[in-house]
């Protein structure tokens, strides 16, 4: 947990947390505190920007603070200036209103404040200093004793900037003298509330930040080898701050940054990114996006790297990491995964989970003057962050709320009332944090024996009251996150990353999903352009615009109190996650289960729900995929068999038997050659026209071959007869591409259409002459170049030379989906294996998969060289291109794990078997090469 392992850096009573909001902590002297009754308690003196803080070496006496606003005097008293008499030590003596008792005894709890007019009495264990201590604390007095807050905060970032201006980093802190230092600038490091001024050093070995105060330690080093993610960061709604990891799934960073201007913050980060380049690979929201839809991230994981990248940090409590509430049974005694009621409804988001409350924030919504927004409070702000967690960061939650807990009955003391007061509260819209689908369950649980306060009902407040179905945290933890993970919470928690991260977060689609799914709020106005839907607004938001990003420019304030106020207020309220996607999101793809899914009968029985049964499950295509599998594991290891050059021009497309007994190429030259089983033999050539040939095809009876020519025709040749069977003579302009399905020929051609033929197998067969029958014609806006079908035959891709990928219905020969991806040539498309995905290579050098039941390009990839042909299996691609060699990618990395050498020149069409075992390629040097595993 981010509190937990920020005060692992020190084990000392004293913490910034007793700091005010945004104070500093400036520097610190060994002194004695003077009682009335002559007793010298010694300790650490401490000058802050607003407050002088005394932390006694006795652990059993209060820390002091007293408030510079409240002190009346501050003097510098000479106990004897007789030159002939021996010196005695100067003494700081302080007249104040208020001083207030912190940790007593070392007990957290509120603070004690004692007002009223107090004296008290410091000597420096250094004497000389403290004449300058004094002037010191007599400029920050002055300082907050301006009326105006803007004339406060510039005065004393002024003091703060001239000490940091007048001290560096300490080079001899370097841990080796060979180390060579790139830059060093002014800094500060972030913590949950709290901001610690110093100097950071960035060196070929190490990232270091020295505190100005030496406070918590004097120099803190991480070495750049560690270092795994690096994030820039919106800081106070300003682009200042730079996380760094050196985990790859832990959602607490190393350290937190925040530059004084945006120019030394992306000179950090990109001096850092070109040291990992070669050892950390970048990851996207798409890249993640297509991890998670593969299996290979969990749902937790997957939400806390979008947290992430949508500057949502543990070390910054207005944008905490958000997760959502997925449960909404709190009060069985067995908790029942299989039972969608179970669930909350993760399309809505908690404001409008009930109905009855949506209509009222609804009726409030109609007669609100512009800005107009629907919740008057946030899912996520630094007190519901605490709410959740002052039994682990108690200190946090008295730094918030002026060293005081919040009154017992709003307390965190139960999980199911937590959630009833969310559904139910006029203002309580919460969604949940990270810890609650973790492994530390003492946020739950009240370790630290805390007085949170007693309720209503006169029951103290200890740990945290569990469901039913929980039998301690521990177990609770491990059941929630089994929900987090469940069938049901895969299968929409897309819908719920649309609400918070994605195309529903602002707008008019917000405002629609904020109302519902149906228009079920029926508006009893007559100025109500329609029933039950939110009137159009000119910027329509959700929550207050001001959280959401960019929605206000606080530098444009020039009244300084204002936008201190506006910078507060926003902090305090909570911000809304950047957004990361402007589309729908894609679904995950679930392991083969019947689908939960909301129903109005609850009665189903269980086995509707359960997973396939074995003999559906043990089939021989799951044999099949197992195969699959282990041999894109190992296609690293693909060997060249035997390579032949058998063709003039270049080769353009390879077919081959069923059974292997021959191998067909077709090529530039105009022919179509055949090679025997045994690969050793040259035996048959056939040219149809003085035209190149474009690519060929293995019709499924095995016995007939189908060639698309430059001259606009296809080609059909009969290997029994040996000879040239029938032509078709359908297009305007060169045949680019064909794929065959059932009795449907799809041929796609450069006059910009793909045309779907009725042509019986049997017919070829017999070698009956039979009229082709158009079926359809897809119409496109340029030359259509690849053309290809989904294993089952429903779907149908094409890719144009405009960059275009459109994906058609071909029952309907309707197009679903049209997106514009590359900028310029494709050069060939497919579908993944399980249909969902297409995989496009362009004339741009780039690779992308398009997610088919969004049309959203979830992945790019630009390769160094430009790609021709590719074979992939969803998640790996083994491709050729312009050097003549095969690259083998991993796409969730987006990585070449493998560099093949191959041809002397383009790569241009490779095929592979059912068990992708066999590997044949053709290339621009006429070469066919043979691989196996």
């Amino acid at each position: 947990m981010a509190f937990l392992k920020t005060q692992e850096r020190t084990k000392e009573r004293f913490s910034l947390l007793l700091l005010d909001l945004e104070e500093y902590y400036f520097e610190q002297h060994t002194a004695y505190n003077l009682t009335d009754k002559d007793r010298k308690t010694r300790g650490s003196f401490k000058v802050c920007s607003r407050s002088i803080i005394f932390d006694p070496e006795d652990f059993s006496e209060p820390i002091l603070k007293i408030p510079l606003r409240d002190c009346k005097k501050i003097e510098f008293v000479e106990k004897e200036t007789n030159p002939f008499h021996e010196p005695r030590p100067s003494l700081l003596f302080i007249s104040c209103g208020q001083v207030i008792s912190i940790k007593e005894s070392s007990v957290i709890a509120p603070y004690r404040n004692e007002r009223g007019t107090k004296t008290l009495t410091f000597q420096l264990e250094v004497w000389s200093k403290t004449e300058d201590v004094v002037q010191t604390l007599l400029q920050l007095h002055r300082a907050s004793c301006l009326e105006r807050l803007g004339d406060q905060t510039a005065m004393i970032a002024a003091n703060l900037q001239s000490r940091l201006a007048r001290t560096s980093f300490d080079k001899n802190c370097f841990q080796s003298v060979a180390e060579k230092p790139h830059m060093e600038c002014a800094v500060e490091m972030v913590t949950p509330l709290v901001s610690n001024p110093g100097h950071v050093c960035i060196t070929d070995e190490n990232l270091y930040f020295q505190p100005l105060n030496g406070y918590p330690e004097n120099v803190i080093q991480i070495r750049l080898h560690r270092i795994r993610r690096i994030y820039k960061r919106r800081h106070s709604l300003r682009p200042l701050g730079l996380e760094v990891f050196c985990t790859e799934n832990d959602f607490c960073s190393d350290i937190y940054l925040r530059f004084y201007n945006t120019t030394d913050r992306d000179e950090v980060y990109y001096y850092i990114a070109t040291f990992l380049e070669n050892h950390v690979t970048e990851h996207t929201a798409e890249s993640y996006m297509l991890q998670w839809q593969r299996g290979h991230l969990s749902n937790f994981q997957y939400l806390l790297h979008l947290n992430n990248l949508a500057d949502r940090s543990c070390n910054d409590l207005s944008q905490y990491p958000v997760l959502p509430w997925v449960l909404a049974d709190y009060a069985s005694s067995q908790l029942d995964l299989t039972n969608s009621a179970t669930f909350r409804d993760l399309s809505r988001p908690v404001g409008a989970l009930n109905q009855e409350r949506l209509d009222r924030l609804l009726a409030r919504y109609r007669g609100m003057p512009e800005p107009r927004f629907l919740y008057g409070s946030h899912y996520s702000s630094p007190g519901y962050v605490l709410f959740y967690l002052v039994r682990i960061a108690p200190e946090h939650m008295l730094c918030l709320q002026n060293g005081r807990y919040d009154h017992a009955d709003r307390m965190f003391t139960s999980i199911g009332e937590t959630w009833k007061n969310c559904l139910d509260g006029a203002t309580d819209f919460k969604e949940l944090i990270p810890e609650f689908y973790g492994e530390d369950s003492s946020f739950l649980e009240n370790r630290l024996n805390l007085d949170l306060g007693r309720k209503q009902n006169g029951k103290f407040v200890g740990d945290v009251i569990l469901p039913s179905w929980a039998a301690d945290a521990s177990d609770f933890l491990q059941k929630h996150k089994k929900a987090l993970e469940s069938q049901y919470v895969s299968e929409h928690l897309h819908e719920w990353i649309d609400l918070v991260f994605g195309f529903k977060q602002k707008g008019s689609e917000a405002v629609a999903a904020h109302n519902g799914k149906t228009a079920a709020v029926v508006s009893t106005t007559t100025n109500s352009p329609t029933p039950g839907l939110i009137p159009p607004s000119p910027s329509p938001s959700v929550f207050h615009p001001l959280t959401y990003e960019g929605g206000i420019d606080c530098d444009s304030i020039e009244d300084t109190d204002q936008r201190i106020a506006m910078l507060t207020q926003i902090l305090e309220f909570g911000q809304t996650p950047t957004q990361l996607f402007t589309s729908p999101h894609p679904q995950r793809i679930t392991p083969r289960f019947h689908n939960i899914t909301r129903s109005p009968s609850l009665t189903s029985p269980i086995s509707e729900l359960s997973p396939a049964s074995q003999s559906e499950d043990f089939s021989f295509e799951d044999l099949t995929e197992e195969s699959m599998k282990l041999s894109w594991a190992n296609m690293g290891s693909l060997k060249l068999v035997s390579s032949h050059k058998i063709h003039k021009e270049a080769v353009t497309g390879i077919a081959v038997t069923r059974d292997g007994a021959a191998i067909f190429s077709t090529s530039q030259d105009s022919t179509l050659k055949m090679f025997s089983k045994e690969l050793t033999d040259f035996q048959r050539s056939m040219s149809f026209s003085n035209m190149a040939l474009s690519s060929c095809l293995m019709l499924a009876d095995g016995k007939t071959v189908a060639c698309s020519s430059w001259d606009n025709n296809v080609y059909f040749y009969s290997i029994p007869f040996g000879r040239r069977q029938d032509t078709l003579m359908g297009h305007d302009d060169a045949v680019s591409e064909m794929c065959w399905f059932d009795d449907r020929l799809y041929t796609a051609s450069w006059d910009s259409t793909v045309k779907v033929w009725l042509c019986a197998n049997s017919h070829l067969a017999s070698h009956k002459r039979s009229p082709f029958e158009l079926l359809a014609e897809l119409e496109h806006d340029a030359g259509v170049n690849t053309v290809a079908l989904n294993p089952a035959g429903t779907l149908l891709v094409s890719g144009c030379k405009d960059g275009t990928v459109a994906i058609w219905d071909t029952s309907s020969y309707t197009t679903l989906q049209q997106v514009h991806c590359h900028a310029g040539n494709i050069h060939r498309t497919a579908f993944s294996p399980d249909s969902r995905h297409i995989l496009s290579v362009g004339a741009d050098c780039c690779m992308k998969v398009t997610d088919v039941q969004t049309g959203m390009v979830t992945s790019s990839v630009r390769a160094e060289e430009e790609q021709r042909c590719f074979c992939w299996d969803g998640n790996s691609v083994l491709c050729g291109g312009q050097s003549g060699d095969l690259l083998l990618w991993d796409l969730l990395s987006n990585t070449v794990t493998k560099r093949i050498s191959a041809h002397s020149g383009l790569v241009t069409t490779m095929w592979m078997n059912d068990l992708c075992t066999t590997v044949i390629t053709g290339g621009e040097d006429r070469q066919i090469i043979f691989w196996k595993l």
